[in-house]
């Protein structure tokens, strides 16, 4: 966000009412093992946090339906896929646009470039997390996202490496 700009300006997002509800042992332990392989069959899930097969499928159900599980994915390589550069694009919106933003993250979100979406407080609005196939296709994405008529800014950085943590909660 811009400075002088409130998160009352923007919509919020849908969320289920308990996320935020306290989290027990047995919780934490399903999320700690989820987080290193989401592919982890339940049975084995269950022994691992030293529960019962089906009390196991029961908290995982909850935790996804209280929006603590927000999904499952698969860390897919860009370059595997064609989009070997990456770069974080910082967004800042044009003052007056404040209204419209769920439109730009719609926008935003449909192109094949863009991988993730933040919503920030600061100077900027948004870092979006790119991959594309090569310099000239970043340059095409960040002229396109400069011609939009919200857009005030942006700057660009590239991604050299990405180092994801395992294990942390």
């Amino acid at each position: 966000m811009t400075e002088g700009s409130t998160d009352s300006q923007r919509p919020a997002a849908p969320r289920p009412q308990d996320v935020r509800a306290p989290l027990d042992e047995v919780d934490r332990a399903i999320l700690m093992v989820l987080e290193q392989d989401a592919r982890i069959p339940n049975n084995a899930l269950a022994a691992k946090v030293g529960i019962a097969p089906s009390t196991c499928l029961g908290r995982v159900r909850a935790l996804r339906e209280r929006g603590i599980i927000r999904g499952f994915h698969a860390d897919v390589d860009p370059a595997a896929t064609g989009r070997p550069l990456q770069a974080m694009i910082s967004v800042r919106l044009q003052s007056d646009a404040r209204q419209r933003m769920r439109e730009f993250e719609e926008r935003v979100t449909t192109m094949p470039e863009v991988r993730d979406v933040y919503f920030l407080a600061g100077v900027d609005d948004y870092l979006l997390h790119v991959a594309v196939a090569d310099s000239p296709s970043l340059r095409d994405l960040v002229v396109a996202l400069n011609g939009m008529a919200d857009v005030a800014n942006t700057q660009t950085s590239l991604i050299f490496d990405h180092v994801r943590p395992r294990g942390r909660f």
